[in-house]
């Protein structure tokens, strides 16, 4: 009788069936080493989400490398006053720079590379033509402008600086003109007080 038991016990029970049901019942996760990095994974994706969470919504409020605009330093250029009065002595004789210092402030920065078309310092062919046309035309081009190169009058250097620096570029270059005669203290006192404001 045991035997009939076993036989229908063995009857009754699929061993393929078991398998089956067996893989249903396991989980993805099958050796240890795939235990280690699923808990690792669980802890570092997270972290690595909320890292560029915050990155991305602190990300506005960062100034632009280099940027001091918030700066102490930038907001006192921002709160700077936008122009200056300064009083001078009507009466105080007038010091006129040199030609050269006026031509090293205001004239090189074209002329030394020939920029824009400008003639370069020291160039006679290219001076010679403007040369011909005398000191008159070349400065009024200098104080108007002419070409790409702005008008230098009202600035910084009176027109007799700007005439000396004109002589001083012409004669580095070739040319022979006498240098600006400077007004008489009481004729340029007259010119200023005719002039337009």
């Amino acid at each position: 009788m045991s035997q009939k038991h076993d036989q229908g016990h063995d009857q009754g029970h699929d061993p393929a069936h078991d398998g089956a049901h067996a893989e249903n019942h396991e989980g993805p996760i099958k050796t240890p080493k795939q235990l280690i990095n699923a808990v690792l994974a669980s802890f570092i994706i997270p972290i690595i989400g909320i890292i560029l969470l915050v990155n991305y919504v602190d990300f506005g409020a960062k100034p632009s490398a280099g940027s001091d605009a918030l700066g102490p330093e930038g907001v006192a250029k921002r709160l700077a006053p936008v122009g200056t009065v300064v009083v001078k002595d009507a009466n105080a004789p007038v010091v006129l720079r040199a030609a050269e210092v006026v031509y090293n402030g205001q004239c090189a920065a074209c002329h030394n590379v020939g920029a824009a078309g400008a003639p370069k310092l020291g160039d006679a062919a290219a001076w010679a033509p403007r040369n011909k046309t005398g000191y008159e035309a070349l400065l009024n081009s200098a104080l108007k402008g002419k070409g790409a190169m702005g008008a230098q009058g009202g600035g910084e250097y009176s027109d007799i600086e700007i005439g000396r620096a004109v002589v001083y570029m012409v004669n580095q270059s070739g040319g022979k003109m006498a240098e600006p005669a400077v007004p008489a203290p009481a004729a340029a006192a007259s010119a200023a007080a005719s002039a337009p404001n």
